[in-house]
């Protein structure tokens, strides 16, 4: 009961300490919001390299044909081939795939009689903007393909193959369902690292930090009662910027409210980790500050926020590997746009874990060496 009480007092302390600072409000709760609003009107992506994936029912020279022009251009990376709509719903949801053709069953012999045919397009919008470069270039593919066969048919009027484009998870192409969970999880990053640096060097800049290595708390509960207050602050900027991007942008929240917490609890326990490590490398909330920022803008960049990692250089693409917001983004974006559950984002889940784990206990560790 002693143990609960002490933490409980220290957590109280924190709290009161974070918010007797008016200026720690701007950016606690106002940050979040004007971040959401720059990122989800102002920023937009560039596509290339776009994984497709091919549902041929027909298998006839005519479908075979059409993969091939799908499969030589640069435009495309043709992924996969499969042989049910199971399989199309599968991959999309992975997010392995980033569109799919349906060729129906008569398409060869629909070419032959020259009579109209129609391909089933299906596009994951989860990024409006990749989806109408996707749309755009496979419209140009279907174009040339079509003059090819006007060329060898004569009379067979152009454009006799019908576009028939779902637009999945995103049907309206808004820039700003994209992004608004990208903000989460960059909101949560940067609030979580740089408050609790800068709480535990707040002690050492005020000599606070020498009473309570004197004081009987452990260890342990000096940490749990400096990070609980943060927690706390992460889980509520995760619920105030899920509610401005429903009212402003009205992005969709698809999957369990209960599972993004979940995951994104894991998450949180590797960035307060990190700000724990970097309070103790530092000595002023200054250099606390410019550390904590020397880890976030690379995370930020690498982690497929603003740009498909698909686009960036090999080499760069394993490093993203080591980046635990690479996941927290595609376990948010999951979740919320598409619907995904545990069977869908366990990889993801499991390594944002070993993640937390390996986090958390090295920067105990050092934490622990350093107040000894």
């Amino acid at each position: 009961m002693k143990m609960f009480s002490t933490i409980i007092h220290i957590v109280r302390k924190e709290f009161i300490q974070t918010f007797r600072d008016k200026r720690m409000l701007m950016p606690i709760f106002i940050a979040p919001i004007i971040q959401l609003i720059l990122f989800g009107y102002a920023v937009t992506t560039d596509v290339k390299n776009i994984s497709i994936g091919i549902l041929d029912f027909d298998q006839t020279q005519q479908s075979r044909e059409l993969i091939t022009k799908f499969s030589i251009t640069e435009y495309f990376n043709l992924s996969h081939q499969v042989f049910s709509y199971n399989d199309v719903e599968y991959l999309l949801q992975k997010g392995e795939v980033k569109s799919f053709i349906i060729i129906p069953p008569e398409f060869g012999k629909n070419i032959k009689k020259m009579k109209k045919t129609s391909l089933q397009v299906i596009i994951d919008a989860t990024d409006a903007n990749s989806a109408n470069i996707i749309m755009s270039y496979i419209s140009k593919l279907i174009g040339e393909y079509s003059k090819k066969i006007l060329i060898n048919v004569e009379n067979w009027e152009f454009g006799n193959i019908i576009l028939a484009p779902r637009i999945w998870y995103n049907p309206e192409l808004k820039s700003a369902v994209y992004m608004v969970p990208g903000v989460i999880c960059l909101i949560l990053l940067i609030t979580t690292i740089i408050l609790t640096s800068l709480a535990i060097t707040k002690e050492k800049e005020m000599g606070t930090i020498e009473q309570l290595i004197v004081s009987p708390i452990k260890t342990w509960e000096l940490i749990l009662g400096k990070t609980i207050p943060f927690v706390i602050i992460g889980f509520c900027d995760i619920i105030l910027i899920v509610l401005a991007g429903k009212l402003v942008f009205d992005v969709p929240v698809r999957g369990s409210l209960l599972f993004l917490f979940g995951a994104s609890f894991i998450f949180i326990l590797t960035t307060l980790s990190i700000g724990l490590f970097i309070s103790t490398i530092s000595r002023t909330q200054q250099q606390a500050m410019m550390t904590a920022f020397f880890f976030i803008v690379p995370a930020m960049l690498l982690s497929g926020i603003f740009s498909p990692i698909e686009n960036m250089p090999k080499i760069i693409q394993y490093i993203t590997y080591f980046n635990p917001l690479r996941y927290f983004v595609k376990l948010v974006r999951g979740i919320l746009l598409k619907g995904n559950n545990l069977s869908i984002l366990w990889p993801e889940v499991l390594i944002l874990s070993i993640f937390g784990i390996v986090a958390i206990v090295l920067s105990s560790l050092r934490f622990r060496k350093h107040i000894e």
